[in-house]
C-alpha cells in the first residue's frame, strides 16, 4: 500500500520502512496486470460460477477490431458473459461451430443445455447452430430487423423530398415581378416548408408510438402525400407484428396480409423490400416462448464494453493481450458482486 502524511524522517536512501498516519490507495509501480492468470480462472472457476444460475438462454454476437474478431456468448438474462474465443480472422461457419461445440463441452460437464439463442441477421450462425446444438428456437434480433426497415423508410423519406425540390420552378435573381413569377415563388415557397418539415419531423414516420400531437403534425406535414400516409400505416402494422399477446402463427398470417397490402402500392413495395426478409418470419420466434429474449441487447453490451476498453488502452492491439484483456474485465465482473459486502463492511466500521 502507498502511505501518505510520514509521521517520522526516512531511514535514509536503504528503503526501510517508515511510520505512517494511515494507508492510502494502491501503488502502481511495479504492478502488472494478471492477464495470464485470468484466462486460467474464467475457464474454470468464473465458468462454475457463472453457469450456476444458467437461463439456457443465450445470445451469440462477434464484434470486429482491425484484423481480429472477438466471439461473445452472453447469457440472455442475468446479462452475464459466459465464453469469448479472439480470432485473428474474419470468422467462417467453421470457426463459429467450433465455438459453439467448445462452449456446448462446457455444458455438457455440467450437465445444461441450450434452450433458445438469439442473434443479429447475419448469415454465419443458422448452419452452426442447427450442426452443434440442434433444433433449438432461434431467434433474430427484433431491434437488428426493425432497424433494417427504419432504414428504408427514411431512404423512401428521401426521395420524397428530392422529388418535392425537383417539382420546384426556376426563377430569376431578384423579387419576381409579374403575377406567374409571384405565383411561381410562392410554389416555391410552399414546397421547401414542406420539404423542411418532412426533414424536421423524419422520425414521426418510424418511431412506435405517437402522441396525439404528434399524430396532428404527421397529418399536417403529408397532406397531399398520401404515400407517405400509407408508409407510416404500413409501419404501426409492423410494430403491431412484436405484439407478446399473439403467437407466433397468427402474426406470421398477419405479416403474409401486410405483404399483399404492400404489394398493391409500386413505389412502396419497391422501398419496403425488407418485409419480404426471412429474417422477420424469424425474428417472431419469440412469441411462442414467453422466456424468449426478443433482442440481442446483452452480448450488444459486451460488444460495447470491449469497444469502450479498447479506445483507452491503445496497447491492448494483440491476440495475446486482447484474450488477457477481456478475461480480467469478466474475473472483474465475477468479484463485483462482493463489492456491496466490503461497502457496508467499511461503513460499519467507519461508524463505530
Amino acid at each position: 500500500m502507498k502511505t501518505v502524511y510520514p509521521i517520522v524522517q526516512p531511514h535514509g536512501i536503504c528503503g526501510a520502512i517508515i511510520g505512517s498516519l494511515f494507508r492510502g490507495a494502491p501503488s502502481r509501480t511495479g504492478w502488472r496486470p494478471r492477464g495470464k492468470k485470468a484466462e486460467s480462472i474464467v475457464r474454470s472457476d468464473y465458468l462454475d460460477e457463472v453457469l450456476a444460475d444458467f437461463s439456457g438462454y443465450i445470445a451469440a454476437d462477434e464484434a470486429y477490431d482491425g484484423p481480429f474478431c472477438i466471439l461473445f456468448i452472453v447469457d440472455n438474462h442475468n446479462f452475464r458473459r459466459l465464453y469469448y474465443e479472439v480470432l485473428d480472422h474474419d470468422p467462417e461457419h467453421k470457426d463459429i461451430e467450433q465455438f459453439f461445440r467448445r462452449f456446448k463441452k462446457h455444458l455438457d460437464v455440467r450437465g445444461l443445455s441450450v434452450q433458445g439463442i438469439t442473434t443479429d441477421g447475419s448469415p454465419l450462425y443458422p448452419e452452426p447452430i442447427k450442426t452443434v446444438l440442434g433444433e433449438i428456437d432461434h431467434q433474430i434480433c427484433q431491434f437488428h430487423v426493425m432497424q433494417e426497415i427504419n432504414k428504408q423508410v427514411l431512404k423512401a423519406l428521401t426521395h420524397a423530398r428530392r422529388q418535392l425540390e425537383a417539382k420546384k420552378a426556376k426563377c430569376g435573381r431578384g423579387r419576381p415581378s409579374g403575377k406567374q413569377a409571384k405565383r411561381a415563388a410562392r410554389q416555391n415557397k410552399r414546397l421547401a416548408k414542406k420539404k423542411k418539415d418532412l426533414f424536421t419531423h423524419r422520425h414521426l414516420f418510424v418511431k412506435h408510438t405517437l402522441t396525439a400531437k404528434e399524430k396532428r403534425i404527421l397529418q399536417r406535414i403529408t397532406r397531399g402525400l398520401p404515400e407517405l400516409r400509407h408508409l407510416r400505416s404500413i409501419m404501426d402494422e409492423v410494430y403491431r407484428l412484436f405484439d407478446r399477446r399473439c403467437r407466433t402463427d397468427t402474426a406470421l398470417d398477419k405479416l403474409a396480409t401486410l405483404r399483399r397490402r404492400v404489394k398493391r402500392f409500386k413505389k412502396l413495395g419497391e422501398v419496403l423490400k425488407k418485409l419480404h426478409s426471412p429474417n422477420l418470419e424469424k425474428a417472431l420466434t419469440f412469441l411462442d416462448d414467453s422466456l424468449l429474449p426478443s433482442t440481442s441487447n446483452a452480448v450488444e453490451r459486451a460488444n460495447r464494453r470491449y469497444r469502450k476498453m479498447q479506445k483507452s488502452i491503445y496497447r491492448v492491439r494483440t491476440r495475446a493481450h486482447i484474450n488477457q484483456r477481456i478475461a480480467l474485465d469478466m474475473q472483474r465482473d465475477l468479484n463485483m458482486k462482493h463489492v456491496p459486502d466490503t461497502i457496508h463492511t467499511l461503513q460499519i466500521d467507519r461508524a463505530a
